[in-house]
């Protein structure tokens, strides 16, 4: 079948739960140029010398006008998230910083306010003001305050109850637990060695046994699961390898078997990653799997001689999928087309759609910005998914601050400050 026609048939699938005519009179006024037919259109990542007429076009206006009112107002639908407040300000944040778009000093502060309300007397964030405290949430108030990385936000941090929290919930066997008498898997020592390495909280002793925690969750099919020896996962195996590139120990994964499983995981056709085998794309993936070729790029760049210009993955074509298939018309992103519209995956396809643009280090920069410059995304960091300037803002500012003192805290750890490039 030629693939023109595959491609359409694919689409028309996919969303057979949309108005078909409204889809495409969508995708043709929105997405590409009108004069664009979408039957007639070949992926450019196949055909080159059709890039002139085949543009899709980032929808930045209706994207940020989303954003800005989701900082004010959240419908009903969002009630369920309760538990979750400060995931919310993080990917609302973080998709305005890779849109470029400002946040005003007003808002900027009333966030922070917020997020000072979250922080429990015992250290460390919870879903909402009055919640208990927990390793996510926790996560995602660090990384808002270091997106808006001014003195107001850095100290709203109780760096000392901070790490008093980490030690309550490390485990005896090297894991975290999300929150005290809660889950284990590999999101919770990311979370807490991305939080302490931000806040230079970060100490040998505290992680100790996690590094062959982590390493115990890689299984045979090359990617990292939950806990050791359940299936491999997309987000399991971020948070596990950017977790070990924080502790600076990731050459002591197989690294060769998890590049061969996550570069299979972007699927032929749609140029979207699955987040495991035998399953649908999602958008969200577009970081979670696509993040994880910056981290492995930067552990086999000292093995052998890997490209200086561009990932070890198709990014054209994911910027394709991103673009295609991801974008609500009146703004915000999507799983696959079918599905509404969140703040989840306008954060993750934006990151996504940044890491696909963008190949960088301190010593490089190249840009694979697909159709057109007014799609380019600022860069993300590939460890902390924040723009690279407001990490180092973040490190600056707390490495000029002392270890919090205390009976389980030692010397900071050497290896969290060469996280901050992704290639050093």
């Amino acid at each position: 079948m030629h693939f023109s026609i595959y491609f359409t048939l694919n689409l028309f699938f996919y969303c057979a739960s949309f108005d078909y005519a409204e889809l495409l009179l969508n995708y043709g006024n929105c997405l590409y140029d009108v004069s664009t037919d979408i039957f007639c259109c070949v992926p450019a990542a196949n055909n080159p010398s059709l890039c002139l007429h085949f543009r899709p076009a980032l929808l930045r206006e209706q994207h940020y006008q989303y954003l800005k009112k989701g900082l004010r107002h959240l419908s009903d639908a969002y009630e369920c998230l309760d538990a979750s407040r400060p995931w919310l300000c993080f990917w609302i944040l973080h998709s305005l910083e890779l849109l470029e778009e400002p946040i005003p000093t007003t808002v900027a502060s009333d966030v922070c306010q917020f997020l000072s309300r979250c922080q429990s007397p015992t250290g460390g964030f919870a879903g909402g003001p009055g919640q208990h405290a927990h390793l996510a949430p926790t996560y995602a108030a660090v990384n808002a305050l270091c997106i808006i990385g001014s003195e107001e936000a850095y100290n709203i941090i109780d760096r000392e109850k901070l790490l008093d929290f980490l030690w309550s919930v490390k485990q005896p066997d090297g894991s975290f637990v999300m929150h005290v008498g809660g889950e284990v898997d590999v999101r919770s020592a990311y979370c807490a060695a991305s939080v302490a390495s931000l806040t230079n909280i970060l100490t040998p002793r505290l992680f100790e046994d996690t590094i062959s925690w982590i390493l115990r969750c890689q299984n045979w099919e090359g990617g990292l699961s939950g806990v050791p020896g359940l299936e491999a996962h997309g987000g399991y195996t971020f948070c596990g390898t950017a977790a070990l590139v924080i502790l600076g120990k990731e050459h002591m994964l197989d690294l060769k078997a998890l590049l061969r499983w996550v570069v299979s995981r972007q699927m032929r056709f749609e140029g979207g990653f699955q987040g495991r085998c035998n399953k649908l794309v999602d958008g969200c993936y577009s970081f979670w799997q696509a993040g994880l070729l910056p981290l492995l790029h930067r552990a086999l760049f000292k093995e052998g001689a890997l490209s200086r210009q561009r990932w070890m993955f198709e990014q054209q074509a994911l910027q394709e999928y991103i673009l295609l298939c991801c974008q609500n018309p009146t703004g915000g992103l999507l799983d696959k087309p079918g599905k509404s519209r969140d703040f989840y995956h306008t954060c993750y396809c934006l990151s996504g759609l940044s890491v696909a643009q963008h190949f960088w280090n301190l010593d490089l920069h190249h840009e694979r910005v697909l159709s057109r410059e007014e799609n380019r995304l600022a860069p993300t960091h590939p460890v902390y998914n924040i723009c690279p300037e407001k990490v180092a803002q973040a490190l600056q500012h707390f490495h000029r601050l002392p270890v919090p003192s205390g009976d389980r805290a030692s010397d900071p750890h050497p290896a969290a400050a060469a996280a901050a490039d992704p290639q050093s």
